[in-house]
């Protein structure tokens, strides 16, 4: 399975996931060209070496009409805002502009654009695949998402400020260019360092992460290492959000390309996203097991309680027979849950058996990739799940399904599965 890994130690930024995937292509030159000739009203990229730490990488340079954003401070990497509500109807269908000066002493502008011209540039100026126009739509959908939620704005109020900018765009642009391009099958991720401090945007002095990468990181692993600056991006965090598959640690795989994309700041760590693709045969994870001992419950009372507690989210509940202390006959009762439900899960042991206590460790496992598809029969859909890895690949129709076809046509499971094939 071709494998793309974004290693996020150093955070999260367009201009950086650009850079680190443009290092992954055999002809880096070719693509910024194919960059350049999109049709983004006045972008120009610019693919320059970059060394932090010692480490050499390319750092994606993006003007807007022969002016690079305001080094220091990039626009990308702020927070988003909305104008006030009466003036809604004007932002959504235009776009706004100001002047301010940077840390340098020059003179900067920076235009913003509302939804309503975000999606007008997409449709008619950028000249790309469908797909990529309803990646980037998508990646922009997460964005405004984030801005109702934070601003308590609805769609048609939104007015991007620093992520509406057309270096944001051209960022945002570019990553589903090269997501495209590169075609992964699967995503993944590590844990997103997002900075600490604080951050200066169009609102004043915020915290980092910035409101709107907060709530893009929801359910999405994310720390701080302690570096005092925004190592997320709102982009960069809406992009993982879109196009991540999974987040973790690296899984087994021969890399056969990697690639850096470097930020514009010098820290004391190397201030870059590192992007590796290869190969991986089958994906592992991490489960919690809880296990109890029981015997003083009937085997009704226990059957209810396994019903109730994979209803309750448990990845499998199951009980084994055992012999316990002075001869009695009990059950081992077993469930394996994700490590973050396992406080959850000993919740609905306790409320639902007899015991008194409940072990538990963390276990890796290997896992094969599965999906379901729609597979068109006599009988109408049915779903089929389809688990690959490792060297095997299976199918196996879903039992509902069958059970539902079974009962209506009055025949048996066997005989729908014999007309099937």
């Amino acid at each position: 399975m071709k494998t793309l890994y974004l290693d996020c130690g150093m955070g999260a930024a367009g201009d950086m996931i650009t850079a680190a995937l443009l290092e992954l292509l055999p002809d880096k030159e070719s693509f910024v060209k194919k960059l350049n000739s999109l049709g983004i009203p006045g972008i120009v990229f610019e693919a320059n070496t970059s060394v932090k730490c010692g480490i050499k990488g390319t750092h994606m340079s993006v003007k807007v009409n022969g002016q690079e954003e305001e080094p220091g401070v990039p626009a990308k990497a702020e927070e988003i805002m909305s104008h006030d509500k009466e003036d809604h109807h004007e932002q959504a269908h235009a776009h706004h502009s100001h002047k301010h000066v940077g840390e340098d002493g020059k003179e900067y502008v920076h235009e913003h654009h509302g939804m309503d011209q975000i999606k007008h540039i997409v449709a008619d100026h950028l000249h790309v695949p469908d797909k990529v126009k309803k990646d980037i739509l998508g990646v922009y959908g997460l964005l405004a998402e984030a801005e109702n939620h934070v601003h308590g704005t609805t769609v048609d109020e939104i007015h991007f400020h620093e992520v509406g900018t057309m270096d944001a765009i051209a960022d945002v642009t570019a990553v589903c260019m090269l997501i495209n391009e590169i075609s992964p099958d699967k995503i993944i991720a590590s844990p997103v360092n997002t900075g600490s401090g604080t951050v200066k945007c169009a609102h004043g002095i915020l915290p980092i992460p910035a409101p709107a990468t907060a709530y893009l990181l929801q359910g999405i692993p994310s720390y701080s290492s302690g570096i005092k600056t925004e190592l997320c991006t709102p982009t960069g965090a809406a992009i993982l959000k879109y196009f991540a598959d999974d987040f973790g640690e690296m899984p087994v795989m021969r890399t056969s390309a990697i690639g850096y994309g470097m930020g514009t700041k010098d820290l004391e760590w190397a201030n870059c996203i590192r992007a590796m693709i290869g190969e991986t045969e089958g994906k592992t994870d991490m489960i919690t097991e809880l296990m109890c001992t029981i015997d003083d419950m009937t085997p009704e009372a226990a059957s209810f309680a396994v019903q109730k507690i994979i209803e309750g989210g448990a990845l499998d509940v199951y009980t084994v027979p055992v012999s316990m202390k002075k001869g009695r006959t009990g059950l081992l009762f077993v469930t394996l849950c994700r490590p973050e439900e396992r406080l959850k899960m000993a919740k609905l042991i306790f409320k639902h058996t007899t015991t008194i206590g409940i072990r538990w460790h963390d276990l890796d496992r290997f896992v094969l990739d599965r999906e379901i598809e729609d597979v068109d029969t006599p009988y109408g859909i049915i779903r089929r799940k389809v688990s690959k890895g490792y060297g095997v690949e299976r199918t196996k129709y879903e039992y509902d399904d069958l059970s539902r076809i079974a009962d209506e046509k009055g025949i048996s499971i066997n005989e729908i599965l014999k007309n099937i094939e």
